[in-house]
């Protein structure tokens, strides 16, 4: 099975050199507007676009990715928040498994049902232990996955579950204070797991600025997800 998205960011992780991803929610992109926004993501600091989200309810996703492609070289990775999310042309999958819940569906039966469909693509599964973060406000991923999130002050705990997920195989462990969060994942937080895992960190949620994203690569993460702030202003990385 190939692992070429995966094994670079090993890579990169050995290396120290810092990744950034642009989530992109195929509800919230305007077709018509697609040419803007591949070119604002060309002219990022971008290494990586995510694809999907916690409730997709159009139908544009297959088209989308295939604008992208066409104009745009970067890995187009799914994150999707059910099998429906899935599409053979992407180049590669996080496999998520939402380890801070206790809900089964959203531990192993979503991607049991995955199964199947991946089997018919050539993409890249990436096993990815997802954990929810409090911050300060309900998202979308909490609410549709009927998960609580894990509180931001509890950092042991986090850390045990992070590890938890490394021991189960996990290929990266991602700390998601959740789309349009209030309140970013705490950079001590952040520090403590880096510190403790060996797998690489992806960050994501709150972030606002880019001195965000600055402040998670110094704290530890590898890899920083941007989504809302790009979505509200395309400009985002003009600051």
């Amino acid at each position: 099975m190939k692992q070429k998205i995966y094994n670079q960011l090993l890579q990169d992780k050995l290396e120290n050199k810092k990744r950034l991803a642009i989530l992109l929610d195929p509800d919230k992109v305007v077709l018509e507007n697609l040419d803007l926004l591949i070119s604002k993501i060309n002219h990022s600091p971008a290494t990586h676009i995510f694809i999907g989200g916690s409730l997709v309810t159009t139908n544009i996703l297959e088209e989308l990715i295939v604008q992208i492609k066409q104009n745009c070289n970067l890995p187009l990775v799914l994150f999707p928040g059910n099998p429906s999310q899935i599409s053979a042309k992407a180049d590669a999958i996080l496999f998520l498994s939402l380890i801070s819940g206790r809900n089964p569906d959203y531990l192993i039966e979503h991607q049991v049902n995955a199964v199947p469909i991946l089997k018919q693509t050539d993409l890249e599964v990436i096993s990815t232990g997802y954990i929810l973060i409090e911050s300060g406000n309900e998202t979308a991923v909490g609410r549709v996955s009927k998960t609580k999130p894990l509180d931001r002050n509890d950092i042991d705990y986090v850390i045990q579950t992070a590890q938890a997920g490394e021991m189960l195989g996990n290929k990266l462990i991602y700390l998601e204070a959740g789309s349009g969060a209030k309140q970013a994942v705490p950079l001590k937080m952040i520090k403590k797991v880096a510190q403790n895992i060996e797998i690489p960190l992806v960050v994501g949620g709150g972030i606002v600025n880019l001195q965000g994203i600055q402040k998670a690569y110094n704290a530890g993460a590898d890899l920083v997800v941007i989504g809302t702030a790009f979505e509200n202003d395309m400009n985002f990385f003009n600051q």
